[in-house]
């Protein structure tokens, strides 16, 4: 059966404890990694996840915190000597930079390099980038500094949905897109500029009528959890925890 393995949890500055924000869609056609900030080869190792397993890579906006591990990446699969192809997904102005990024490291002259395609997707609400016999994904654009989606992903035949919300600020688009789902993943890295506080993501998760709330993206710290945990939970009536690294959750 499809699941989704949160492989870190933490805003912008992780800890011992939490790696920056990314997941991982595993299923019977292989592993889709969403976003790579840090060292993401120890996380994937500790989570059980083959990182030739990985077919495809969807960079959900370019911050450091989301796309800084991706030559990392890219490096140790080329090292370990990987063949098969990866295909990278986001907007044009994320794989824009992600191109640039890579060309200072001069990846087209690394020998034998594996094919990696990149694939610029459209800035449409409920855009299917992604279907397999046991999982759709769907990506919507969201409400951040940088052009930024969030996503859902439809698990086949159990019916499974979680939505990652991305870091944005409250928007409608994100609302749709997780409406109806099983698991809302919403960030709570505070109010401000293109991010939420944890009641932001309260009152997200209780408009879009999801039956779970997780914070993640969240700020690491003594105390800042259950502080997070009582302004969500003041917003939503459902179910509401804190999202944490390694936790996987059925599709």
């Amino acid at each position: 059966m499809a699941h989704l393995v949160i492989l870190g949890t933490a805003s912008a500055i992780p800890d011992a404890e939490h790696d920056n924000t990314h997941l991982a869609a595993v299923g019977e056609g292989g592993v889709v990694l969403v976003d790579c900030g840090g060292a993401p080869m120890l996380r994937l190792r500790q989570a059980g996840i083959d990182p030739d397993a990985i077919t495809d890579l969807i960079a959900t906006h370019f911050h450091p915190d989301h796309v800084s591990g991706i030559p990392l990446l890219l490096m140790s699969m080329w090292l370990t000597g990987r063949q098969a192809p990866l295909r990278i997904y986001g907007l044009h102005h994320c794989l824009e930079r992600l191109e640039d990024m890579m060309g200072f490291y001069q990846w087209h002259n690394w020998p034998n390099f594996f094919p990696v395609a990149f694939h610029r997707l459209p800035e449409r609400e409920g855009f299917v980038m992604l279907e397999r016999p046991d999982v759709r994904i769907l990506a919507s654009p969201v409400r951040h500094m940088v052009p930024t989606i969030a996503l859902r992903f439809e698990g086949s035949p159990s019916g499974g949905s979680v939505c990652y919300s991305s870091d944005t600020e409250p928007c409608l688009a994100l609302t749709a897109l997780a409406t109806g789902c099983d698991v809302l993943l919403h960030e709570a890295s505070g109010d401000g500029l293109g991010h939420s506080s944890a009641t932001q993501a309260g009152e997200a998760a209780a408009q879009a009528g999801v039956r779970r709330l997780l914070l993640i993206h969240y700020p690491t710290g003594e105390g800042l959890a259950e502080d997070m945990l009582r302004q969500a939970r003041a917003a939503f009536q459902g179910e509401a925890d804190l999202a944490q690294d390694l936790m996987t959750l059925a599709l």
